[in-house]
């Protein structure tokens, strides 16, 4: 690797520039406490992964746009699934009706995992799945369709997003109560520790939080705190942490204020690594290194004048990469109106690869390192998020917290302010509440086509014909049978799914034993 690059002035753009006065200040990058970022070379190293998330329809439709966006130069996947399969109900569900393919793909069965990674070389891509309650369950799907392309599950790459706490605090996909939802996150931790080493087991999401209304400061203060409690979790259903702590991963939220969202993303790796290594007492630097994706944010997207979401998403993206992100995901500028389409969906990648091989910031590590004003906010954002956590703490931690409805009421309340702040003027949006414009040019849109819902129950009809129905009920009664005892679920999980279980029905013997969480 190049030791050295050069400006167009001829100017020398080291890897790595550091107050020459007291480089220790804030730390090198990839050595404790990881305000610099988690990798001693960061960018000039690798660059971020480019991770557009994608999927709609049936799996043959995002088979068909995982492709493309690979032949672009797309560097991973990353797997948008339809409400039914996160709510693990079949498409043939009554509840499912309307739904199906809609905000993503539909997957069923094993054999729609086939054909959604049709083509595709599971050892050579990562793979990233936005997926919480029935995430162990699409993890094995993924494994079983690797496993028959003859891939040893030891080069599998990828992340499942499994953070179930925050779907009580800001989305909604839950199916079961806090207590045995947490059970099926350690249960993957275990699983993947043994099985998938390479696999991130979760990724600690203040993504939705973020987009729920709050702030900067709680969506680094309620994601920690989420964090914490699926290490203590893990620790107390006897895995050791470093067996574990190295493979996790945060998912955070791109937002609007350029230098905020830099100071966030340090500040955020530094509160994690002083945690994992203070109080949790990890001995693995590994285990104290923060490693994130970023998503820009949905929530600021407008409907009106839609052409200016590109800007925003740009300098979102680019204060992601300025705080250091493994990886990234760019908005399309049309999704405040519906999914993106492959226009769209192109030129959001193409702004990460401009700002990677266009804009010089990925030269030189952390390159605002010993801005008065980046040092000065990540300080503060540091000190703001440690005393909501302690208020977290001090409730018995964050499944506390949510059971007890804090999390959620403190950002109902910063979505409020917000809100008021746009009505009143004082907020501005582009476009929005100031420089409006009127009409303007019709933006294409994707349109799902509603007949691929009874195509896809029809699909569904055939794969339950085909199987052998007394195999799959011994194979789900097992399952169920060891959902009241105490053992790891996801061998017996991938049992059924082999034979032939639907996520749906699995669920439902989940469902039968933990019930189902009713928010107070």
């Amino acid at each position: 690797m190049e030791q050295n690059r050069r400006t167009s002035s001829d100017i020398e753009v080291r890897v790595v520039h550091e107050d020459p006065g007291d480089p220790s200040a804030i730390g090198r990058p990839g050595e404790y406490p990881y305000t610099r970022g988690p990798h001693p070379t960061m960018y000039r190293g690798r660059l971020w992964t480019m991770r557009q998330y994608a999927g709609f329809g049936t799996a043959d439709q995002t088979n068909e746009r995982f492709r493309a966006l690979l032949e672009a130069g797309q560097t991973g996947l990353s797997v948008a699934f339809d409400l039914p399969t996160q709510m693990g109900l079949d498409s043939d569900d009554p509840l499912a009706a309307g739904e199906v393919g809609k905000v993503g793909v539909a997957i069923d069965t094993l054999d729609d995992m086939r054909r959604l990674l049709g083509g595709i070389p599971l050892d050579q891509v990562s793979t990233s799945m936005t997926i919480n309650s029935t995430a162990a369950i699409l993890l094995l799907l993924y494994q079983l369709v690797a496993e028959e392309q003859g891939i040893d599950p030891a080069q599998l790459r990828g992340t499942i997003q499994n953070d179930i706490l925050k779907e009580y605090v800001a989305r909604g996909t839950y199916i079961y109560p806090p207590r045995p939802s947490m059970r099926l996150v350690t249960d993957v931790f275990a699983y993947a520790a043994a099985e998938l080493p390479q696999w991130n087991p979760i990724s600690i999401s203040g993504y939705h939080i973020r987009e729920a209304g709050s702030t900067a400061a709680q969506e680094l203060a309620f994601t920690i705190a989420n964090g914490l409690a699926y290490v203590r979790a893990a620790i107390d259903a006897g895995l050791d942490v470093d067996s574990f702590a190295p493979r996790l991963s945060f998912f955070w939220n791109g937002h609007n204020d350029f230098f905020e969202e830099i100071a966030k993303f340090r500040a955020g790796r530094r509160l994690w690594a002083r945690l994992m290594r203070d109080e949790i007492g990890a001995k693995d630097p590994k285990s104290w290194a923060m490693r994130f994706h970023t998503q820009t944010a949905g929530s600021t997207l407008t409907a009106q004048q839609p052409l200016n979401n590109v800007v925003r998403t740009t300098m979102q993206a680019l204060a992601a990469v300025l705080g250091g992100t493994q990886s990234l995901h760019t908005n399309s500028y049309d999704e405040a109106l519906g999914l993106p389409t492959d226009d769209s969906a192109l030129l959001a990648l193409r702004t990460q690869q401009v700002i990677a091989h266009e804009s010089g910031v990925a030269d030189t590590v952390d390159p605002l390192a010993g801005s008065y004003f980046v040092e000065y906010l990540t300080d503060r954002l540091e000190e703001a998020a440690r005393s909501l956590l302690a208020r977290v703490e001090g409730m018995g931690g964050a499944v506390a917290a949510i059971e007890e409805g804090w999390m959620q009421a403190q950002i109902e309340d910063a979505a409020y302010i917000e809100a008021r702040r746009q009505a009143d003027g004082s907020g501005v949006v582009v476009g929005v509440n100031r420089y409006g414009t009127g009409g303007g040019a019709p933006v294409p849109m994707l349109e799902v086509d509603p007949s691929l819902e009874e195509e896809q129950r029809q699909r569904l009809a055939a794969w339950r014909a085909s199987r052998n129905e007394a195999t799959v009920e011994a194979a789900l009664d097992d399952l169920q049978g060891r959902a009241g005892g105490d053992g790891n679920l996801l061998p017996p999980m991938k049992d059924a799914l082999r034979h032939g279980a639907t996520v749906g029905e699995v669920s439902n013997r989940l469902r039968a034993v933990f019930g189902v969480y009713r928010p107070v």
